[in-house]
């Protein structure tokens, strides 16, 4: 397919498609009385917790208000959107989502607080408990917790939530997700789509931590905030040290065993704070750039080069949409992509659960994680035709030109910095996470120079893609280029030469196909013309590591609705290149 015919297949708002009900095996087994029932907090994980998945009822009202009546009973935490929800209903822009559910407490002590914590709920959530808001929280990607402590009696109680989600309609955030899906953008989900649950504390708590290794010196640095500002004590390979709430805690590991995904070895942390115990791991390893000895500039593991051969992942379920139906699932794609060779997955425009992080530090698989896009409505001519067919144009532009990249609005671009510091809170401690991407494709892209400024400042550990594509403004410690249609070539320069996209082979699989309208970058028509063309672009793109290329990444993990690129189907059924 040349450039031309490619472009022709970029479609939006278009005409009604058919589509089909697709299930993956995890989703046609699932037992609706235990739905991701592990712990979702690996990294801080206590050892009693109530998981509160399951049948909750919900409503879809014009108002604010809590409604007399619900509409029927909803399956958290899948999306009403979903297949797995038993709903398949899109929550629009000037609606409202309400969920509601009755938790039993037998005894409120007077010694505990009652914390109700949400993996994620897209986008704007109210918390309610017995009639009393407890907590709001906005930003569909990141979790959050509401105390019920001054709330709850005992007995039953009655828990509420009301959620409303802009999707692509306002300047927030919203990854993929479109209203009018189509081609390489996708069902707008909404609602709660992680794990919700309750975890009993001792009033006087470990709030979180923060686990920096120094791979240099064999040290592990731990802060430990606690409330109340009650002092801790930390245990790390049968060495306890004591810690002050909120200062740093350094301690020495003797026989250092570094992290690589050959090699994903975790050290196990236990931390005390008065009653209060927590249990968390880290890994050794070093993420840097440098030059090698023929002084190209290449990504360092652990201070020696690193060939990062990476796949692109939207984290898109037939039938959850952004919910895995299963951690089988989660751990499912990670290891057909190790078993293919690649050792990194780029977390597209997403940000995942826990456990799935989890999965990566264990099993061994970097992650070059994504910031959310978001913005106004984007100039597609801008940003997907012209760098498309003149890739050399885009350097000519500067992103402080907000108009051009759909980011007028100031309390957009003040939010998505909020939101872009909250990320790299959340998922500082991951050891897999290997490198932040700030902007995709110029989408929603702003004064990348000072924003890349800016998370160096949050976390000084790890390189920044500062602007994934094109539109590049000579920042970030990687040249990104995302390269589909064109010979691959690379140019070293003072930045490792990365293609942080390529591939897009693709091949319909009839019976596993979501939509009768594909979208692709190449098609073939069946899995052996497919499965040539990938190992023969795979040996070509290894080629390039003598040439100085320092890391790609292939697109991509999935099929995802329309999107046909995938080495697994949407439903996970069928691997192509097997």
């Amino acid at each position: 397919m040349n450039i031309k015919d490619a472009l022709s297949t970029f479609q939006f708002g278009k005409k009604e498609v058919s589509r089909n009900s697709l299930l993956t095996p995890w989703g046609e087994k699932l037992d609706p009385d235990h739905v991701l029932t592990e712990y979702p907090r690996p990294q801080m994980r206590r050892s009693s917790f109530t998981i509160l998945n399951g049948y909750w009822e919900y409503a879809i009202t014009e108002s604010p208000r809590p409604p007399q009546v619900f509409d029927g009973k909803i399956l958290v935490p899948f999306s009403p959107e979903t297949t797995l929800s038993g709903v398949g209903r899109q929550l629009m822009p000037e609606e409202y989502l309400w969920y509601r559910r009755k938790i039993r407490i037998d005894a409120v002590p007077e010694s505990k607080r009652l914390f109700l914590n949400f993996g994620a709920v897209d986008e704007e959530a109210a918390v309610f408990l017995n009639g009393i808001m407890v907590k709001e929280h906005s930003g569909g990607y990141l979790s959050f917790s509401a105390e019920l402590t001054d709330a709850v009696k005992e007995g039953v109680n009655i828990l509420s939530i009301r959620v409303r989600d802009s999707s692509d309609t306002s300047w927030k955030n919203r990854g993929k997700q479109k209203l009018a899906p189509g081609g390489m953008f996708y069902t707008a989900q909404s609602g709660i789509w992680q794990t919700v649950w309750l975890e009993w504390t001792p009033v006087d708590f470990i709030r979180e931590l923060k686990i920096t290794p120094l791979f240099d010196s064999g040290d592990v640095r731990i802060t430990v905030f606690t409330s109340s500002f009650i002092p801790a004590e930390i245990t790390v390979c049968g060495i306890s040290a004591k810690a002050v709430s909120g200062k740093p805690c350094l301690i020495h590991i003797k026989e250092l065993h570094p992290w690589s995904p050959e090699d994903p070895f975790l050290y196990p942390v236990v931390i005390k704070a008065g009653e209060d115990t927590v249990y968390s791991y880290f890994a050794m390893r070093k993420y840097s750039v440098a030059q090698d000895k023929k002084g190209i500039s290449r990504l360092f593991l652990n201070n020696k080069p690193y060939f990062q051969n990476g796949v692109l992942d939207q984290g898109y379920w037939s039938d959850g949409l952004y919910t895995a139906p299963s951690d089988e699932a989660l751990v499912n794609d990670i290891l057909s992509m190790k078993a293919l060779g690649f050792n990194m997955i780029r977390k597209h425009l997403k940000i995942e659960s826990m456990r799935w992080y989890y999965h990566c530090d264990r099993l061994g698989m970097i992650v070059w994680q994504d910031m959310l896009n978001g913005g106004g409505r984007s100039l597609m001519t801008f940003l997907l035709y012209l760098p498309t067919a003149l890739p050399f144009v885009t350097s000519q532009f500067s992103d402080r030109n907000y108009p051009l990249f759909s980011r007028t609005s100031a309390k957009g671009r003040r939010s998505w910095l909020l939101e872009c510091r909250e990320t790299i809170h959340q998922l500082y401690n991951c050891p897999c996470i290997g490198l932040w991407t700030a902007f995709n494709e110029g989408w929603g892209q702003f004064d990348a120079l000072k924003v890349t400024a800016k998370i160096k400042s949050w976390d000084s550990t790890r390189p920044v893609d500062h602007a994934s594509g094109w539109y590049d403004q000579g920042g970030g410690d990687v040249k990104s280029l995302h390269n589909y249609f064109r010979a691959l070539k690379i140019k070293p320069e003072a930045r490792p030469f990365c293609f942080s996209e390529y591939g897009g082979l693709s091949c319909h699989i009839t019976g596993h196909s979501w939509s009768s309208q594909d979208f692709a970058y190449t098609k073939f028509k069946n899995p052996e013309e497919l499965k040539k063309a990938f190992f023969s672009l795979r040996e070509k793109i290894l080629k390039l590591k003598d040439e100085g290329l320092a890391a790609a990444v292939y697109t991509q993990v999935s099929d995802v609705e329309e999107e046909i690129n995938g080495i697994l189907t949407f439903d996970r059924k069928i691997n192509k290149l097997i």
